[in-house]
C-alpha cells in the first residue's frame, strides 16, 4: 500500500502534536522554541503543510528529539 503525500504529511501532524502534548508543551510552546509561526505549526499538526527538512529540523531540535525519532512509524501498514 504506497501512502500519498497528505497520507504522510498527516501523519507526521499527528506525531508531531503527540510528542508535543507528551512534553506538556503548547502549540505557542513549541513554536516559540523552534522560531516558527504558531499558525504554521497548527496547519502541520493538521496536515495541510509541507514542511521542508530545515523546519522539520526546528520541530526535532524544539522536542529534544532526532529526525529519526520524529519520523518514527509514519508511512508504516498498519
Amino acid at each position: 500500500m504506497k501512502l500519498s503525500q497528505i497520507d504522510i504529511n498527516f501523519e507526521l501532524g499527528k506525531r508531531i502534536q503527540y510528542l508535543r502534548k507528551r512534553r506538556g508543551m503548547s502549540q505557542e510552546d513549541l513554536a516559540l522554541e523552534c522560531k516558527i509561526n504558531k499558525n504554521y505549526l497548527s496547519d502541520m499538526e493538521r496536515g495541510t503543510r509541507n514542511p521542508t527538512i530545515k523546519i522539520l529540523e526546528k520541530v526535532s531540535k524544539g522536542l529534544n528529539i532526532s529526525l529519526e525519532e520524529l519520523f518514527r512509524g509514519i508511512g508504516s501498514i498498519k
